[in-house]
């Protein structure tokens, strides 16, 4: 059995992009596989990482994983500097070149329409955090943590059913916010996605995320769009914007190799 796979990047249409000099996932070269008018970008990976196994255990390594991602972003933003760029999911991997023909094959009109619609289009990034408890103090910090009798006990449940109260007004207050951002931002973009909030671990911040949206943007609105993103920032509220980037949130295709 061959002991390497082919690692798929992006698909595009263009026949003309000069060579990349850029390495990929595991730090291997990319190249090019021409089938239908189409053009996929990929790398030959050793399977004793990217097999089915061991990939099962390797995408619990959050090390491994962000090495990887990072080397997958490489190639689709040198690819998409030149051309409209489809990125594929992280770590598609096919057994060879014939499968990822037969793929360009038939899935030939949708990546056709992927790229027609995003050409000339970028993707910002938006999320915005909030700090509910500058307002208000965690209602059991100053609080025993058993009551010495009964009366104390029945104040002390009283205190912490206004706390939880509170913080559903605050996160529904939040919420609410985080709808009147997303669409004033949606209103200058061609399309738009929310991705679920990102857990506190992987964004460093013990904050509440209350937006974590994608726009697809014309690129010569760029600057209207973040000119936008600035008259909606305020007290309470943190937006951060990132890009612009290759168009992830609306050209990724389901492109998974069969077992």
């Amino acid at each position: 059995m061959a002991d390497t796979g082919i690692y798929l990047y992006a698909v595009t249409l263009d026949l003309d992009v000069p060579h990349l000099d850029v390495k990929g996932v595991a730090n291997r070269p990319v190249r090019t596989i021409i089938q239908a008018e189409l053009v996929a970008y990929v790398s030959e990976v050793p399977l004793d990482q990217f097999g089915e196994e061991p990939l099962r255990r390797s995408m619990e390594d959050l090390d491994w994983l962000g090495e990887t991602a990072r080397g997958h972003h490489r190639v689709v933003a040198a690819v998409a500097e030149h051309t409209p760029t489809a990125p594929i999911r992280l770590v598609t991997v096919y057994s060879g070149d014939d499968q990822v023909r037969r793929l360009l094959d038939q899935r030939h009109d949708d990546f056709v329409q992927v790229l027609s619609q995003i050409a000339g289009r970028v993707e910002w990034g938006v999320k915005a955090y909030v700090h509910p408890t500058e307002d208000q103090p965690t209602p059991t910090a100053r609080e025993p943590a058993a009551p010495a009798a009964a009366g104390a006990g029945t104040a002390y449940l009283k205190r912490r059913q206004a706390g939880l109260r509170s913080r559903e007004d605050a996160w529904r207050d939040a919420s609410e916010q985080a709808q009147r951002i997303h669409h004033a931002l949606t209103a200058l973009a061609v399309a738009s996605h929310l991705h679920r909030p990102q857990d506190p671990q992987l964004s460093g911040r013990s904050d509440w995320m209350i937006l974590n949206g994608a726009y697809l943007v014309d690129e010569p609105r760029s600057a209207e769009f973040a000119a936008a993103l600035d008259g909606l920032r305020g007290p309470g509220v943190d937006l951060q914007l990132t890009g612009p980037w290759a168009p992830y949130s609306f050209a990724e295709l389901d492109a998974e190799a069969p077992p």
